[in-house]
C-alpha cells in the first residue's frame, strides 16, 4: 500500500527536482529539496487533521481532494496566493507583481517581491492564526473520554463547557496581537475575517452533514477518536458513514481553507531560503504539498488515527502552537527552525504515547484473558 499511495509523490518530486536543476543548476535543486522538507515538517499536523475529515468523505470526494485539491494546493496556495496578497496589500497590478516576483535580488531589499510579502506578514499571520486557533480551541475545549495530556486537558474541557469561550479567547488573542504592530486596524480586520471564515465553513459543513445523515448523531469534524473508532471498527475507515453532496463539498472547502492557513507560514518561511517563486512553487507545491496529501491518504487507508488514538491530540496541540507562533510573529521574528520542529516534536510524542498505551492495553487484555481461562 505504501508504494501505491506514495508512488506518484516520488515521481512528481523527482520531476520537480529535475525541473529545478534545469532551471537553476545544482543550487536550485538543493533549494527545491530543502523547501519540500520544510513544507512536510510544517504541515504534518495538517495531514493528521485532514485525514480525520477525509475518512468521512465518499471515495469520489477523496479523489477530488487528490486531484482538484492538489491543483488548488500547488497552483492556488503556493504560487498564486502570495502574488494576490502582495497585489492586494500594495495596490500594485497583478502583472507588476509577477514581474517583481521574477526579478532576481535580495528579498530584504525595499521594493522587491520578498520585501512586499514580508510587509504583508502581519495580516497574513492574523488571518491564519485566528483560523487555526479556533480549530485548536474547539478541539481542546471539548470533553473527551480519551485524553492525552490529562493534567491540562481535563480542566480545559471543564471550562470549555462555556460554549462562547473559544470565540472569546480568540478575540482576546487577536487584540493582544494587534498591539504588536503599527497597523492594528489591518491586523484586527484580517483576524476577524479568519474567525468568520472558520465559523462559516465549519458551520456550513456541520449543518449539511447533519441534514444528510438524517439527523442521526454522527461524529463531527472534531468527533472524539473513540467515537469515530467505534463507528469505523478495526477493519479501517470504510465502515464509517460517508459524506456526499453539499456536506462533502463544504468539508472539501474546509480542508482547502485549512491548507491555506497552514501554507501561509511555509510561504513566508520559504523566503528565508530563496525569493525565486519558481523554486518556491516546485519545492513547496510539487514536492511538499503533494507529499502531505499522500500522508493524509495513507493515514486514512491504514486506519492509523484509530490505532494511535493520541495522534489527533498531538496534531491539535501542534496546531495550537503554530497559531500562537503566527500571532506572536505579527510583531516578533520567530526562527523557522522553531516553527518547523514544534509540530514534529508534539506529534512524535503523541505517537510514542499511543504505542505505550496500546502495549499497556494489550498486556491488560492478555491478563484478563488468562484470568478468564483459569476461572
Amino acid at each position: 500500500m505504501f508504494l501505491k499511495v506514495f508512488g506518484w509523490s516520488f515521481i512528481v518530486s523527482a520531476l520537480a527536482l529535475v525541473a529545478a536543476f534545469f532551471y537553476g543548476s545544482w543550487e536550485a535543486l538543493i533549494l527545491c529539496a530543502l523547501l519540500g522538507i520544510l513544507e512536510v515538517s510544517l504541515s504534518f499536523d495538517n495531514a493528521v487533521v485532514n485525514a480525520r475529515v477525509l475518512e468521512k468523505m465518499s471515495e469520489f470526494w477523496q479523489k477530488i481532494f487528490l486531484t482538484v485539491g492538489i491543483l488548488i494546493a500547488v497552483v492556488g496556495m503556493r504560487l498564486l496566493l502570495p502574488l494576490v496578497l502582495v497585489s492586494v496589500t500594495t495596490g500594485l497590478s497583478f502583472g507588476d507583481v509577477i514581474s517583481l516576483a521574477l526579478e532576481k535580488g535580495d528579498p530584504s531589499e525595499v521594493g522587491t517581491y520578498g520585501h512586499y510579502l514580508h510587509d504583508a506578514h502581519p495580516q497574513i499571520a492574523a488571518f491564519g492564526g485566528m483560523f487555526l486557533l479556533m480549530l485548536f480551541l474547539e478541539f481542546i475545549f471539548e470533553d473527551r473520554d480519551i485524553k492525552w495530556l490529562a493534567w491540562i486537558e481535563k480542566p480545559l474541557a471543564k471550562v470549555g463547557q462555556f460554549k462562547p469561550l473559544a470565540f472569546i479567547v480568540s478575540l482576546a488573542a487577536l487584540i493582544g496581537g494587534s498591539f504588536l504592530t503599527t497597523h492594528p486596524e489591518v491586523v484586527l480586520t484580517a483576524g476577524i475575517l479568519g474567525i468568520i471564515t472558520y465559523l462559516l465553513v465549519n458551520g456550513l459543513g456541520s449543518l449539511f452533514e447533519g441534514n444528510e445523515d438524517g439527523d442521526e448523531e454522527t461524529p463531527g469534524i472534531h468527533g472524539s477518536s473513540e467515537d469515530i473508532a467505534k463507528s469505523i471498527g478495526k477493519s479501517g475507515p470504510s465502515g464509517l458513514v460517508k459524506l456526499t453532496g453539499k456536506a462533502a463539498f463544504f468539508m472539501f472547502l474546509y480542508l482547502e481553507v485549512l491548507d491555506a492557513s497552514f501554507s501561509f507560514d511555509g510561504v513566508i518561511g520559504a523566503f528565508a531560503i530563496t525569493a525565486d517563486p519558481i523554486i518556491i512553487a516546485l519545492g513547496l507545491g510539487f514536492i511538499g504539498a503533494i507529499f502531505v496529501r499522500s500522508i493524509t491518504i495513507y493515514l486514512v487507508r491504514a486506519g492509523t488515527l484509530n490505532d494511535y488514538v493520541f495522534l489527533d491530540h498531538g496534531a491539535h496541540w501542534a496546531i495550537g502552537a503554530l497559531a500562537t507562533i503566527l500571532i506572536v510573529s505579527i510583531g516578533v521574528e520567530i526562527p523557522e527552525v522553531i516553527t518547523g520542529l514544534i509540530g514534529v516534536v508534539l506529534i512524535g510524542a503523541a505517537f510514542v504515547s499511543s504505542i505505550i498505551r496500546n502495549k499497556r492495553e494489550a498486556k491488560q487484555e492478555s491478563l484478563d484473558n488468562a484470568e478468564n481461562v483459569v476461572e
